[in-house]
């Protein structure tokens, strides 16, 4: 069976440091920290007292209050940012008829409706005993809501459902996706990931795994991948979109495409519930089974947007797993870790950091990996991390790593088309 060729031909995102793909894109280059004082709640007593939220976005702007008060905000955030890639797809314009059958939905969610679960479980704590849930709790806070709700909008009745592996689920719906349209499933499909766990129990939680960083004195320096300090990762929130596409179908359609995507991979650490493989074995098999996939040389990638989660652990596993993988050529790679500037949106981050893969080869420039100030006698320093500044070079193909509790690893590879 010959398998089809699969193009990306729209973008959508909502981020920390941009509410748009655009202003998302020129957050990361432009070395823009989205970590800032908590707003949502009074952090007052927690560890940590700061995140990346999404700033300035009201969903009154986008969707009838009604509707939107029947949805979670990551689900929001999944309806918006899609809308978004949708419509920079073209497939909004009359001309551009699809076979709604044949369009599908892949969301990522690592955790859904975080907030409804609380507000619902502490309502009914506060109350005399007698169960009074809204009868919304249950569609608002399971995970595939979102491509539920997706689907629905712009009646897609292909392949729909949620991915859900941590911080690795919005890169595995991207290759669930992927996967559909090459084996000749589907056409189009609307993929990506969203998250809204900057929530009393979002910090408090990794609070008690002391996963997040303290640093409350300087939160816009907080997330330091690869710098010696570096004490765990800072929380964000939001969304990324992506429209994958069957090759033959776009060019048909006279659709815009970014690029192509060309392979994923997946694999497990089978060590630890929450820490990686010292040794990064997973990154190391995960990275590799891409390749293969893609039926790519290491050599053909210039780019890797790393997990880089400014954890003491996961940054030392992560790089002597692409050591490994690449050998001499890891020196000629670009490096660089965006959740230094919009923080760790757990199963959105792979979304968002695609999108930088993406927009990494259409303009040929590496974003940064922001706030290094001491280097890591761990890390090889000869290694090009693009601290503090972007760089200009060609990119001929991206690689973009994400891994999750649990164990959980996932890549995906783009390349320029050609």
């Amino acid at each position: 069976m010959e398998l089809k060729r699969v193009v990306v031909t729209g973008l959508g995102a909502i981020t920390p440091v941009g509410n748009d793909a655009r202003a998302y894109w020129k957050g990361i280059v432009s070395g823009v920290s989205g970590a800032a004082p908590i707003t949502k709640f009074d952090a007052e007593n927690f560890k940590t007292k700061f995140a990346c939220e999404v700033k300035g976005f009201d969903v009154a702007d986008f969707l009838e209050r009604k509707e939107a008060r029947r949805m979670d905000l990551f689900t929001q955030y999944a309806v918006v940012c899609s809308d978004e890639a949708i419509k920079d797809a073209g497939l909004l314009e009359k001309e551009n008829v699809v076979n709604l059958d044949r369009v599908g939905v892949i969301w990522g969610s690592g955790i859904g409706g975080f907030q409804t679960f609380m507000n619902e479980a502490l309502n009914f704590h506060k109350s005399d005993g007698v169960p009074r849930f809204s009868p919304f709790f249950i569609p608002m806070m399971i995970s595939d809501i979102a491509a539920g709700h997706i689907s629905m909008r712009h009646g897609y009745r292909g392949p729909n459902f949620c991915t859900v592996s941590a911080c690795a689920s919005g890169t595995n719906a991207m290759i669930d996706a992927f996967n559909y349209i090459r084996l000749g499933k589907a056409d189009v499909m609307v993929t990506g990931g969203s998250e809204a766990a900057v929530t009393e129990g979002g910090i408090g939680g990794f609070n008690a795994l002391k996963a997040l960083s303290t640093r409350n004195d300087d939160p816009k320096t907080a997330s330091r991948p690869f710098d010696s300090t570096r004490d765990g990762f800072v929380l964000g929130e939001g969304g990324g979109a992506i429209i994958l596409e069957d090759y033959d179908h776009a060019v048909a359609r006279g659709a815009t495409i970014y690029c192509e995507m060309v392979g994923g991979g997946m694999s497990a650490d089978a060590h630890h519930i929450t820490a990686p493989h010292p040794e990064g074995l997973g990154a190391l098999n995960v990275m590799r089974s891409a390749l293969d996939d893609a039926f790519m040389h290491p050599s053909e990638v210039d780019y890797v947007n790393v997990h880089g989660t400014s954890t003491p652990l996961g940054d030392v596993a992560e790089t002597k797993a692409i050591q490994g993988v690449f050998g001499e050529h890891a020196y000629d790679l670009s490096i660089s870790s965006t959740k230094s500037m919009t923080g760790h949106l757990l199963g959105a981050a792979g979304a968002i950091e695609g999108i930088a893969c993406i927009l990494a080869i259409k303009n040929g420039i590496i974003p940064p990996t922001i706030n290094f100030e001491h280097a890591d006698e761990q890390l090889d320093q000869k290694l090009d991390f693009t601290f503090n500044q972007a760089k200009k070079r060609k990119v001929r193909a991206a690689l973009s790593n994400t891994f999750g509790f649990g164990g959980h690893n996932a890549s995906v590879l783009f390349r320029e088309l050609s």
